[in-house]
């Protein structure tokens, strides 16, 4: 018997197995594909990957503005482009298995199902099946492409995001429906190299899941970089005529008819709980997620669940802290809930954007006495020599207490400056803490410094 089996291996999973394995327990992970789940395969280390190609190729077109003459444009190859992406991925993967090994854990190789009694099935490639059992199991079986029926995925006109990280070719025009970091990411990818996108959003503005002075600020951003954006728009239906794909789009100004060569559907994911034998087990459910408490518990004993199949956000490095919480309550150590108020998001687009904490109209409709301050990167020095100029540093801070409750960023290398923030506020920090914290000069991170001085109106540099 083992202490724990975990099915799943991405961010939660293999986090839950080797933090487990640390602590001295004997575990199992079942995982029917590649090690690292949709994150390190499909996810989150090969769209950077991508975007990191768009990156460089976005420097050298642009190299004249910094004295370095290019006689000749570059070419795009797209297939190479991917294979990078792969091949990086293929390494994750490689170091998943590597840290089991390390860590004397065991791993299963196919399709797991829920039994009575702590046991789990599982069924190979070859339907060979295999009974193991286990004092606790955690649910990590992580999450897919969300389907709607107006936009019917075939992987070939109409993708997902596992389809868009390996295209073999640019299609000329891409309509991306849905504006989370999902399809803001693969919309500034393909248009960094050359494709027409037009982004289609339900809400009433771009990442709508962000700050709204941050939203707008991206809206006008894509707009500067010639991306068609709809906002307030529905997908009513979609045809395939031709090699195209005819949409029919209700916005705020009527009908809209669009013709694109591909379709991008990001409009959210679904969890992976079907036919893992929850029913069968009794393990509640609502709204197609596993419900659980603080502490990762489902409402039968020795059940776990973690990550995308549960109520909270879809994040890896959520799933990841809600592992170990999970693990270390599994071993009786004394831990505390995760306040899913503070975590940081990030997206990777250009210019990036992370946040965490409470946004600007959050923090007033929950009551906060708020004061705000903001730094714009047209001012930093570091910015300037960089030749990227877009975005801002938005702190926001509790008169009552001068405590950091939220921080938004839009620009160059954002998702790195986050971190900071975070650490600040778990820190108890103040807004005078940070403004009155020596930060290099010059750097980007010197505007949150800036940032935190012009809520007390003592900015230098604005």
């Amino acid at each position: 018997m083992y202490d724990l089996i975990v099915i799943g291996s991405g961010p939660g999973g293999y986090v839950a197995a080797i933090r487990a394995a640390q602590l001295g327990m004997q575990v199992l992970v079942v995982e029917k594909e590649n090690l690292g789940g949709t994150c390190l395969n499909w996810g989150c280390i090969p769209t950077k990957a991508l975007l990191r190609s768009a990156h460089i190729y976005r420097e050298i077109i642009s190299a004249n503005n910094y004295g370095i003459k290019i006689n000749e444009p570059p070419l795009i190859d797209m297939p190479q482009i991917v294979k990078r992406s792969r091949d990086i991925a293929s390494m994750m993967n490689k170091s998943i298995d590597f840290l089991f090994k390390k860590n004397n854990v065991n791993l299963a190789r196919g399709v797991a199902k829920l039994l009575s009694n702590h046991n789990v099935e599982v069924k190979d490639v070859d339907d060979n099946v295999n009974i193991y059992e286990a004092k606790n199991i955690i649910i990590a079986t992580g999450s897919r492409s969300r389907q709607i029926s107006a936009l019917p995925q075939d992987g070939k006109f109409i993708i997902n995001y596992k389809d868009a990280l390996i295209l073999d070719h640019l299609p000329k025009e891409m309509v991306v429906v849905g504006s989370g970091a999902i399809g803001m990411e693969f919309a500034d990818f393909y248009s960094s190299l050359g494709v027409n996108v037009t982004i289609i959003e339900f809400l009433d503005r771009l990442l709508p899941l962000e700050d709204q002075e941050i939203s707008k600020t991206m809206e006008r951003i894509f707009r500067k970089k010639k991306i068609n954006v709809l906002t307030s728009s529905e997908v009513l239906k979609s045809e395939i005529k031709n090699k195209k794909i005819f949409l029919t789009v209700h916005t705020p100004k009527g009908i809209q008819n669009i013709e694109t060569e591909m379709v991008l559907s990001a409009v959210g994911i679904q969890a992976n709980i079907e036919n893992i034998g929850l029913e069968d087990i009794g393990i509640r459910t609502n709204k197609g997620k596993i419900v659980v408490d603080d502490f990762y518990r489902t409402n039968i004993d020795g059940y776990f669940a973690i990550g995308d199949v549960i109520d909270t956000p879809a994040l890896a490095h959520l799933a990841s802290k809600e592992a170990m919480i999970c693990v270390d309550k599994i071993a009786g150590k004394q831990v505390n809930p995760l306040d899913y108020n503070f975590f940081p998001s990030c997206i990777y687009t250009n210019p990036e954007v992370a946040s965490f904490g409470y946004r600007e109209h959050e923090a007033i409709n929950d009551g906060f006495n708020i004061k705000i301050g903001k730094f714009p990167f047209t001012a930093n020095g570091k910015a300037k020599a960089n030749g990227l100029l877009d975005g801002m540093i938005k702190l926001i801070f509790d008169v009552s207490t001068d405590r950091l409750i939220g921080a938004h960023l839009i620009g160059e290398n954002t998702t790195e400056m986050i971190a900071e923030l975070v650490v600040s506020h778990n820190l108890n920090a103040t807004a005078k803490d940070i403004y009155e914290s020596i930060h290099p000069h010059p750097s980007l991170s010197e505007s949150i410094m800036e940032a935190a001085a012009a809520a007390y109106n003592e900015a230098i540099h604005i």
